[in-house]
C-alpha cells in the first residue's frame, strides 16, 4: 500500500502500479502462511478470496505472461495445494481453525466477515477495471477498504496481533490520502 501511496502522491492522481500487485500477491502468500501457523480462518480465508484477483491485474497489466511459464504455474496452483493440505485431514481442520480455544466463535465470524468486507475490494477493483480494460484502483475500492480496515483492526486488538494491528493501521493513512487524492484529481 505505501508504494501505491508513494506512487500516487508523486503523480497526483490515484495509480495502480504493477508493483502494488506483485507486492500484493508476495503479501498474499505469506499472510496465508502467518494464518495457518496461527491457526487463524480469517486470515486465510482473506488471503484465498483475493489470490487471484492479484494475478488477474498482473495479466491485465501485462506483466503475468512475460513470467517465466514454471513461475506462473507454481503461484497458480499454490491456493490449491495449501487448501489440499490444510483440508487433508478434514478433523484436524476443524478442530484447529473452528475449535480454538484462543479464536471464540463470535471472534471468528467477526473477523471472517472484515476478511470477507475488505476483500470485496479487490472484487469491486476488478469488476470496475474489467469494465474499463485496465487496471484501476477506484474511489469505492478506497472506501471499502477503509470499513474493512477497522473491522481487521479491532479484530487485531481482540486478538492482541501485531502484524494485523501494525499492517492495518498503515491502512488507514493510505486509504484516506487516497480519497483526499482521488477527491482533488477529480477536481
Amino acid at each position: 500500500m505505501l508504494i501505491q501511496w508513494v506512487m500516487s502522491e508523486r503523480q497526483k492522481r490515484v495509480v495502480s502500479p504493477s508493483l502494488f500487485w506483485i507486492c500484493s500477491l508476495a503479501g498474499s502468500i505469506l499472510l496465508c502462511i502467518y494464518g495457518i501457523l496461527r491457526d487463524d480462518f480469517a486470515i486465510v480465508f482473506g488471503q484465498f478470496i483475493s489470490y487471484y484477483i492479484y494475478i488477474w491485474n498482473l495479466d491485465i497489466k501485462g506483466l503475468w505472461r512475460r513470467m517465466p511459464l514454471l513461475v506462473r504455474a507454481l503461484l497458480f496452483s499454490l491456493p490449491a495445494v495449501a487448501a489440499t493440505i490444510i483440508l487433508s485431514d478434514g478433523d484436524a481442520f476443524f478442530q484447529r481453525f473452528f475449535q480454538n480455544e484462543h479464536v471464540p466463535l463470535w471472534m471468528l465470524i467477526y473477523g471472517s466477515a472484515g476478511q470477507v468486507i475488505f476483500t470485496v475490494r479487490f472484487i469491486y477493483q476488478w469488476w470496475y477495471s474489467h469494465r474499463l480494460g485496465r487496471s484501476e484502483l477506484p474511489l469505492g475500492f478506497w472506501l471499502i477498504s477503509l470499513t474493512g480496515c477497522f473491522i481487521i483492526v479491532s479484530y487485531g486488538l481482540f486478538r492482541l496481533d501485531p502484524v494485523l494491528l501494525l499492517g492495518q493501521s498503515v491502512g488507514f493513512i493510505t486509504y484516506t490520502r487516497n480519497i483526499f487524492i482521488y477527491f482533488k484529481q477529480k477536481r
